[in-house]
């Protein structure tokens, strides 16, 4: 059975699948996922080649770590056959980056995940909170969690791309191993890239989330509260609808499109059902993680249409992108391209 492809993650020494299980959605933030369905979800994504697992404590309020640690310990696989990253700082009661709090929560993660590490700890939207802590406070206890055993490697995660080099350029070399950096490499966005020989250079890893612009890439279109401005909107529904009426899927594309820069070692997709990865991986996440009206198969059945549809995770690797449609698409989003929304505090 072909497996995904697996790329380096920075300097860590980890290799990543190129398609990462976002499990915010275990957490029941986009719709009640049963138990069952999320160890069945799992099992597939680990099957079909994804080793790489993305939570938080702040997804559904703790319930995605804990749902993600019964699925995983369920399925039985050896504790170095996956990569399971985890986050602090951000907390469904607010935000907290001091050295007490993050000590603290590496503690509460691992009992919720039932595990004795993680491998990647991550600051969370560290633009809600002072940058100087973080570099100051904040990284400094998590160098001391990853010498005492309970992380592997440390990242930081949020949405402007300037908090990255303010991080970077202030800790020791080394001392942060990742970013996840969301809604900055898509067909709409992708002004991550001008980053990444910074990054490169420094030696640190990237994870790109939200290939679909929290929605905006998809025909369906974002849910209400999404903060991007009435023109990025506009422009990404003609897009979408451009697609359809040539019998594409911008989603898909979208997805494509973020899988083929290879610099990029994962790119997560939240997804909480089996309908969903295989959509992920072959037919474009027609539901998306914003679309809670799916009606699940049974087991088996799932199971047959996980195995029927494992061919097309391949074709990006085997045909690559559709250039064509892409670059029309890329012509409708020309006006809005690169634009964002903002997000965090002001920092002094």
């Amino acid at each position: 059975m072909t497996k995904l492809e697996l790329r380096d993650l920075g300097n860590t020494g980890l290799k990543l699948s190129c398609v990462g299980f976002g499990a915010s959605p275990l957490g029941n933030v986009f719709g009640d996922v049963s138990e069952e369905d999320a160890i069945a979800s799992v099992r597939a994504a680990i099957r079909l080649g994804i080793n790489f697992f993305d939570t938080s404590p702040y997804y559904g309020g703790t319930l995605s770590e804990k749902v993600l640690g019964k699925c995983l310990k369920a399925v039985g696989l050896p504790r170095n056959e996956y990569i399971v990253s985890t986050k602090c700082g951000r907390y469904a009661e607010g935000f907290d980056f001091s050295a007490e709090r993050v000590t603290k929560s590496i503690d509460e993660s691992l009992e919720r995940l039932q595990l004795d590490y993680v491998d990647i700890l991550q600051c969370h939207d560290i633009e809600f909170g002072s940058l100087d802590q973080v570099v100051n406070e904040t990284i400094p206890a998590l160098l001391k969690l990853k010498e005492a055993g309970k992380i592997r490697f440390i990242g930081i995660t949020g949405l402007p791309l300037e908090i990255f080099t303010y991080v970077l350029d202030r800790v020791p070399p080394g001392s942060v191993d990742v970013i996840l950096s969301y809604c900055h490499y898509s067909i709409n966005d992708t002004s991550l890239e001008d980053l990444l020989p910074y990054l490169k250079s420094k030696g640190v890893g990237v994870i790109s989330a939200s290939p679909l612009a929290m929605g905006l890439l998809t025909e369906r279109g974002p849910p209400e509260w999404h903060p991007a401005s009435p023109e990025i909107k506009s422009s990404c529904q003609a897009a979408a609808a451009y697609c359809k009426e040539k019998g594409k899927n911008i989603s898909k594309l979208a997805l494509q499109y973020s899988l083929s820069n290879k610099d990029i070692s994962s790119v997560l997709v939240g997804m909480n059902s089996i309908k969903q990865f295989v959509y992920a991986l072959g037919n474009g996440l027609e539901q998306n993680a914003f679309d809670t009206e799916f009606i699940l198969a049974p087991e088996r059945r799932r199971r047959r249409r996980v195995e029927e549809n494992v061919a097309a995770a391949t074709e990006l690797a085997i045909f690559g992108k559709d250039e064509e449609t892409v670059s029309e698409i890329e012509a409708i989003l020309k006006p809005v391209k690169n634009q964002t929304w903002p997000s965090g505090i002001q920092q002094s």
